[in-house]
């Protein structure tokens, strides 16, 4: 039967069972823990500027898809039957919608709903507006609406089996944060509008789909020829950019209990041992801040085109292949995406100008993670690499850009993505724990995950929390943390504390040697240095009289690319950092090394920046930058492409 013509007693059924565990027609047991209950109390919505959605009139509660891919087209097909609540007497509900082709809307009954689509906004889409009869107090409605996504939905990535690690197969995967769900899933896209969700998503049968939600039928279930149906759920309410979707040839590996790894088979080996402490990390996150309310933590390696280092859908984190170093140097990746199992997913920034709430509270807890499971040692190295992406963030930015608490109206929200949230946000949670103890920010931290648990949470309601549950009334302390000056001055307080790392200090004392001495590459200790030693080495610059725009000469750049292996290196972060060098000396001999980098991968954290300092190299960079953007581009997500289109513009032709 299909679910556009459930009957209203059915449409409560499966209401009551987004609460309750099972999907309504069937009795599967959910894995994950029952809900708090401040996941069930009242919740004032604030304006969200990046959403067109009025859920203090109207709400939807529960999202229910069933698609069908189809891969030459390039579209997700079907229906999304939405479970909405309204104020007693409210007429209407307001959906986001950008570049849906919207069919039909209609009842649970199919009986047709009138719709209005409203004015294109480049960034905001479409609202989607539909009449419904009056709603009566407690009252929830089925919305069901049959639609299809177009080939340039920025949140689906399609790509082809050349694309692909194993060649045989094409990829799709989904990215919905900020503000992309819409994109794909007609719905109220703000993340203070928590939902719950179920799908059935039909595939060829070559492939298998995998969602941010419990996989019900693991081996799929049988559609029309040559296709097979996926059905998922999730009960936990989440913000909708959390919702996500992948499908390709995929394979699994149980690396602990609870845990595992997807990706390409021929990629699984090395994820497997990549990612084997993963146990670990769960382990030592609970034990810090409570009990991890998501069932299973998994992770997806995904195709090089994925445009961030990693994404926190629940349950399934989605991640770049540019992680796998084969040494497990670069799994603070993975610690921070587990982090936001906590903070962004449990307790998530109401709209995108609280952003440093989601990010700023996860780089924190990353980093302590990072402390239990590898020690202090590579926890500190971590801290000093994070405040030196800060002080470059400090430098770069426009000031008004620099205070955790942003005003992105007219922009999008992808602008305040910058180290601000992230970093400066980690850093005045440092702050925090450094002045209390950190026993007793411990203690607070916990229990604020644990109070505001499936929860939105802006600044003002951070404040409120931290003044009633830690400072308590004590002016002194109030004085000491500088709360407002943190969030809503720009650059840092006069609180704020650079970190140390005694192992960066050797590694400065090298970089003194070799930048400013003209000492021989032969004599820096690569071969002993981890991952954070050799990016705090190739980021290292020298200040005062030493400091010039060529702070090398040619024959040391050689001496730098030959001694240490830099055209061979495999770790993309020490990549990176090399080629950033290389470009601002426009050294020549390390060309085709970008060349192959910004070809093989499309994450925007490296893309975005070659690029930027290849074009602010004028007559030399552009010309390069402009050849390989038209070699590139094709390769990388709109979320990446989007962003250099800005810097290089989009390619002729």
């Amino acid at each position: 039967m299909s679910r556009a013509r459930l009957s209203l007693m059915a449409s409560a059924l499966a209401l009551a069972a987004a609460l309750s565990g099972c999907d309504g027609l069937g009795q599967e047991k959910s894995d994950m823990p029952p809900l708090p209950a401040s996941a069930t109390a009242p919740v004032t919505y604030v304006r969200d500027i990046h959403s067109y959605a009025r859920p203090e009139i109207a709400r939807v509660k529960h999202v229910d898809l069933d698609l069908s891919a189809d891969f030459e087209a390039q579209t997700l097909s079907g229906t999304a039957t939405l479970d909405v609540t309204g104020e007693p007497g409210a007429t209407e509900v307001i959906l986001d919608t950008r570049n849906l082709d919207i069919r039909s809307v209609a009842d649970a009954d199919g009986r047709p709903l009138t719709f209005a689509l409203g004015e294109d906004d480049p960034i905001l889409g479409r609202p989607l507006t539909i009449n419904l009869p009056a709603f009566e107090a407690d009252e929830a409605k089925k919305i069901v609406v049959t639609y299809s996504t177009r080939p340039d939905a920025a949140a689906l990535q399609w790509l082809t089996p050349a694309q692909t690690a194993g060649g045989q197969q094409p990829f799709l995967f989904s990215q919905g944060q900020a503000i992309l769900t819409r994109t794909w899933v007609p719905t109220q896209d703000s993340p203070g509008i928590r939902q719950t969700y179920s799908a059935n998503i039909t595939v060829p049968e070559a492939l298998k789909a995998v969602m941010s939600a419990e996989m019900l039928t693991p081996e799929g279930g049988e559609a029309s020829e040559g296709r097979k149906t996926y059905r998922f759920r999730m009960t936990n309410p989440v913000p909708p950019y959390l919702i996500a979707l992948a499908v390709g040839d995929l394979a699994f590996a149980e690396v602990g209990e609870a845990v595992g790894v997807w990706t390409e088979p021929s990629r699984l080996a090395a994820a497997e041992n990549e990612f084997a402490e993963l146990r670990q990390m769960v382990d030592a996150a609970e034990g810090l801040y409570g009990p991890y309310r998501w069932g299973r933590y998994d992770l997806l390696i995904l195709p090089p085109s994925f445009p961030f280092g990693g994404m926190e859908n629940p349950r399934l984190t989605f991640a770049t292949p540019t992680i796998v170093a084969g040494d497990r140097s670069l799994v603070s990746l993975v610690a921070h995406e587990l982090a936001h199992s906590w903070s962004g997913n449990l307790v998530t920034n109401a709209t995108w100008a609280d952003f440093w709430l989601n990010e700023g509270f996860t780089v924190y807890f990353e980093n302590r993670i990072m402390e239990a499971v590898y020690g202090r040692e590579r926890a500190e190295m971590l801290l000093v690499l994070g405040w030196g992406e800060l002080q470059d963030a400090l430098a770069d930015l426009p000031a008004a850009d620099t205070r955790l608490r942003l005003d992105l109206t007219g922009r999008d929200p992808d602008d305040g993505l910058t180290p601000i949230a992230y970093e400066k946000g980690a850093f005045f949670l440092k702050t925090i724990e450094r002045i209390v103890g950190r026993e007793r920010f411990d203690a607070w931290l916990r229990a604020y995950f644990e109070r505001n648990a499936f929860r939105p949470m802006t600044t003002d309601g951070f404040l409120a929390d931290i003044r009633a549950n830690l400072i308590q009334g004590d002016a002194e302390l109030e004085r000491q943390l500088m709360l407002e000056q943190w969030i809503d001055q720009p650059g840092l307080p006069s609180n704020a504390q650079a970190p140390t790392s005694t192992a960066l200090a050797a590694v400065d004392q090298a970089a003194q040697a070799f930048y400013v001495a003209k000492g021989p590459a032969s004599a820096i200790p690569w071969r002993r240095w981890s991952t954070q030693e050799r990016q705090h080495f190739l980021a290292w610059r020298p200040t005062g009289a030493a400091a010039s725009r060529d702070w090398l000469t040619p024959a040391q750049l050689t001496d730098l690319e030959t001694t240490l292996a830099l055209k061979d290196e495999g770790n993309a972060e020490v990549l990176f950092a090399w080629l950033q060098i290389a470009v601002a000396h426009r050294y020549q001999p390390a060309m085709p090394t970008l060349e192959r980098f910004l070809t093989t991968q499309g994450r925007r954290k490296f893309v975005l920046p070659l690029f930027t300092s290849l074009w602010a190299e004028g007559d030399w960079g552009r010309p390069i930058a402009t050849r390989l953007y038209a070699q590139a581009r094709p390769g990388y997500h709109p979320i990446t492409s989007g962003s250099v289109d800005d810097v290089v513009g989009v390619p002729a032709g």
